[in-house]
Formats: structure tokens, C-alpha cells, sequence
């Protein structure tokens, strides 16, 4: 570690000392001068830091000259930095300080009776010196300010992950609770917001504006606040930055529970690939999606649903089973149009006709029943979500 004040000879600060006297003074006006944070009355907490500060600093300095020891207790510095921030000041006005109290010095030193019967070498040595050791004690306040500011970041966390926690309750915590809650995660509660359900969901909300989030188990949940103004879905699917996520619906804070079971339902379909199968979009939209969730809901009722309509089906030949299923998603989902169905398997018109009349033989009346057409068209979305 570099130690220039070690190069200075011993005696030198034992000389210096007297004729430093009333440099404290001169460095604190100088630093109210100049720096234009620091020019009011030196009282309070401020005025005691910054005296207390200038005046260590100078007696261990001098204690410091012609000795290879470190810098020692720099406690009053990081209570500096610590100070500054807060009191809601950047680091800026305090480096200057630092620098103005460094140049104070050096003009006050090199003005002595003892500076000036010191040789070249010397003299650079205790420049180097002074400047040096003013550097470390600005590295000491950045050290000071940026723990504060670690703090502030975690405890504020903190904070907002307890109110995520509360908006995720249900039954619904009361409005007296939430409210609190967003006083204290300094999180104005918007008028609407939608859960986005993600990995890394602390990261992703740094990335986008008004939002507050929780890596909770099994995955993070960020409370999105929704403006008025369009667009801002697509701010959403730039901040996550290629991850994979679920959006739940739209909702007033106080249905926020709603958004969040919501989406956290649609987390692990879309993980295994049930919601856009051989899509590449990241992001989805739980709303989208909501007979599959039906589905998925109650697993076992969607299973004897599916068992019961698809029976006659199921018990065909393997290959003709395979077609006629394939026929009978494609007509139900052109709404009966044999033309449509047809473009859409890829065959002829009389081809789909002529399956359908299996399909009649197989399934009785059901393809003219409206209620069994329903039931035929879920058990085949719980067989195999569409794409």
C-alpha cells in the first residue's frame, strides 16, 4: 500500500505543527467560499463533522509524516460520507471540499519557515504527501456514503417486499394495512396495476419505472403499475430482458391478490411450453389463456371429461384414431366450414366429408349437440392445447 508521507522525514512534522496553527480556520473558510453546499452556519451536526473532520485530519497528518503506517481510524471520514447522504447531498460538494482543503494546505505549508529550508526531493515528498493522504480520506467518505446508500437500498427492499407479501394475501389485507405498508415501500399505490410473475423479478424492477417487486419462493412477483397511455406492454418486454414471464390481468390495488394467483397459475404451464407451444414469445398474458387454466385447475375433472367425450375415438385403430381426432379439432375449429377445415389439414373438401361421416358413425349425434360440441372442443384442449 502506498504510504508517501512514510518518504517525508520524521522531524519535518514536529516543525510543521506550530507554524500550521489557525490552518483549520483557514481550510473551513476556504471550503465555505468555494464550495456552495457548504456556505451556511456551522452548527448542528454539520458544523461539528466538518470541524472535527479538518481538525483530525491536519494533527494526523502531521503525526503521519516520516512514519510507514497505514491511515489508521478513519471513522470521522465514512461518518462524513455517512452524513451526506442523509442529508440528501451527492458526493460531489464533499469531494470538492476535500480538494479545496488539499490545496488550502498545501498553500499554508509551502508558505513556512520550515518548507522553506527543505531540499527539492523533500518538498515533492510532503506534496505528495498532502495530496496523497487527502485522497484517502475521500476514498474513506465514498466508502462512508456508499454503505448508507447500501442500507437505504436494502432496508427500502425490505420494506417493498413486505408490501408485495401484503398485496399477495388472501383473503385481502385491509386498506389500513396496505396503505401503510406503501408509506413505508415508499410505493404510491397506483390506480391500476397487473402482477408480472418472473425470475430475478428485483432485477427486472429496477428496469422498469413504478415497480416494486419480491423474489419470493417459487418464483418473483413485480407489481407493475399500469398507466393510461399506450405502450406500456412493450416497456414491460424490453425489461425483461428476454426472460420468461407470465402477466396477470389488469386489476385495482385492491384485486392485487387476483393478479398475482393469476399469473402464478400461468408460471408453470408456460414453463413447460402449454401456452404457446413452438412460440418464442417470452411474455404472456395469463388473460389469454384462461380455459387452459381451467383446465390445469381442477386436473382430475379435466381427465374424465376428456376420457368421456374422446371414448369412441380412443377406441378406433391407432392411425385411424390419430385422423379423426386431427378432423374433428380442425372442424370445430372452423365453426363447421368443410373448406376451411380442408385448408387447414391440407386436404380435399370430400376428404373432410368423408371423415366426418366416421366421425357421425363413432360420436352419434354429439357433432349437432351444442353442449357436447362444447364438451368435445375441451376435452380436446385438455388433451393437447392448441398452438
Amino acid at each position: 500500500m502506498d504510504r508517501p508521507w512514510a518518504r517525508v522525514p520524521d522531524w519535518v512534522g514536529a516543525a510543521l505543527r506550530p507554524e500550521l496553527d489557525g490552518t483549520t480556520d483557514d481550510i473551513i473558510a476556504a471550503v465555505r467560499a468555494e464550495v456552495p453546499d457548504y456556505a451556511r452556519p456551522l452548527t448542528g451536526r454539520f458544523g461539528m463533522r466538518i470541524t472535527e473532520g479538518v481538525s483530525a485530519a491536519l494533527g494526523q497528518f502531521l503525526d503521519l509524516l516520516g512514519r510507514d503506517e497505514s491511515l489508521g481510524d478513519d471513522r470521522v471520514y465514512r461518518a462524513l460520507g455517512l452524513l451526506e447522504h442523509r442529508e440528501g447531498r451527492t458526493l460531489a460538494a464533499l469531494q470538492s471540499a476535500y480538494q479545496v482543503g488539499a490545496r488550502t494546505l498545501w498553500r499554508r505549508m509551502a508558505g513556512t519557515t520550515t518548507a522553506r529550508t527543505l531540499g527539492p526531493e523533500v518538498i515533492f515528498n510532503l506534496a505528495e504527501a498532502v495530496f496523497g493522504y487527502i485522497e484517502k480520506l475521500s476514498a474513506a467518505s465514498v466508502a462512508g456514503w456508499a454503505d448508507e446508500e447500501a442500507n437505504r437500498a436494502g432496508s427500502l427492499q425490505a420494506r417493498r417486499h413486505a408490501l408485495v407479501e401484503v398485496l399477495t394475501r388472501f383473503p385481502p389485507a385491509s386498506a389500513t394495512e396496505v396503505e401503510r405498508a406503501a408509506s413505508e415501500a415508499n410505493w404510491p399505490l397506483p390506480p391500476r396495476l397487473a402482477a408480472l410473475v418472473v425470475e430475478d423479478a428485483v432485477a427486472v424492477a429496477t428496469r422498469l419505472p413504478s415497480t416494486i417487486a419480491a423474489d419470493l419462493d417459487p418464483v418473483g412477483v413485480a407489481l407493475v403499475a399500469v398507466p393510461d397511455r399506450t405502450g406500456w406492454l412493450d416497456r414491460v418486454r424490453d425489461g425483461l430482458a428476454g426472460r420468461t414471464a407470465v402477466l396477470g390481468p389488469v386489476v385495482d390495488p385492491t384485486q392485487a391478490h387476483r393478479s398475482i394467483a393469476r399469473a402464478r397459475a400461468a408460471w408453470p404451464l408456460h414453463q413447460a411450453g402449454l401456452l404457446r407451444p413452438g412460440s418464442t414469445e417470452n411474455l404472456v398474458r395469463a388473460e389469454d389463456h384462461l380455459l387452459t387454466l381451467l383446465l390445469a385447475a381442477e386436473p382430475e375433472l379435466a381427465a374424465d371429461l376428456c376420457g368421456r367425450a374422446l371414448a369412441p375415438l380412443r377406441a378406433m385403430p391407432e392411425g385411424a384414431a390419430a385422423r379423426a381426432e386431427e378432423t374433428l379439432r380442425a372442424w370445430l375449429d372452423a365453426h363447421g366450414d368443410v373448406t376451411a377445415a380442408a385448408a387447414t389439414l391440407h386436404v380435399h373438401p370430400q376428404t373432410v366429408r368423408y371423415r366426418l361421416a366416421g366421425l357421425r358413425e363413432a360420436l352419434g349425434d354429439a357433432l349437432d349437440d351444442p353442449g357436447q360440441r362444447l364438451e368435445l372442443t375441451i376435452a380436446l384442449r385438455a388433451g393437447r392445447p392448441p398452438g
